[in-house]
């Protein structure tokens, strides 16, 4: 199997190229405006691409989406919220379990809701998962961005996608990719989810508002991650920068 990303050096965000082998069939996943090196490999194994798919709808992850379908005449498909948001630029709705095959590619569709509604992984032959926005290497994803359905959605999210075999590959929607063994034994948030470590009981404030600092962690950018709790009891995720600790 072919898997190659194209970073955006600003955003961090990441295309990708899935394809079944060279001379074959795949797919193109989200769009970052710097999709070239893989349009350049599709070119140079002759790889027939028959779908371009959309994880969700935030702007660092369909940039030229449009394009892309036209360039190749095939259909975007996303879920049907991000439809919504996309308007014109989807062809196809597809949901949770739905699977997309292109040559020897069998690509399942996984509704992991949290940081936006709709977010969809897709799990490829059951070996490699595009997590998008969800679960990266070492962090996982925000649930204050716009469209977000919060911290109970992103954490169940999470905890479906720490049931994959431990070798299965993650490939984030931003940098570098990951294992779910590695992230189930090193990404901080999983070891406190997964009963292995224990929650902080520091104190911060969050955009004004007093709040309880649960977990301090890196980030994917090189700044940190926060898990905070309110006193109202909402538990939320939100980049390092929004906090400051006392």
């Amino acid at each position: 199997m072919i898997l190659e990303r194209a970073e955006h050096p600003d955003w961090l965000s990441n295309a990708y190229l899935v394809a079944d082998r060279p001379g074959g069939s795949g797919v193109l996943v989200d769009g970052n405006g710097v999709v070239r090196p893989l349009l350049e490999r599709v070119e140079a194994d002759e790889i027939t691409i028959t779908h371009v798919l959309a994880t969700h709808y935030h702007a660092d992850h369909v940039v030229g989406l449009a394009e892309l379908a036209k360039r190749f005449d095939v259909p975007v498909a996303s879920h049907p919220v991000t439809a919504d948001e996309l308007g014109d630029v989807v062809d196809e709705r597809i949901d949770e379990g739905a699977v997309i095959r292109s040559g020897e590619l069998e690509i399942q569709a996984l509704l992991t809701p949290g940081h936006v509604a709709g977010h969809l992984a897709f799990l490829v032959n059951g070996t490699d998962c595009l997590t998008a926005d969800v679960l990266f290497k070492g962090t996982v994803g925000g649930t204050r961005a716009p469209g977000a359905t919060g911290f109970a959605d992103l954490k169940a999210s999470v905890m479906r996608l720490l049931d994959l075999p431990p070798a299965t590959r993650v490939h984030p929607g931003h940098r570098e990719p990951t294992t779910i063994g590695d992230e189930s034994e090193a990404n901080a948030f999983a070891r406190i989810w997964l009963g292995l470590d224990e929650e902080g009981s520091d104190s911060c404030e969050v955009g004004g508002e007093r709040a309880t600092l649960v977990l301090w962690a890196p980030d994917y950018d090189g700044g940190n991650k926060a898990w905070v709790r309110f006193p109202s009891g909402e538990d939320a995720i939100v980049g390092g920068s929004q906090v400051t600790r006392d």
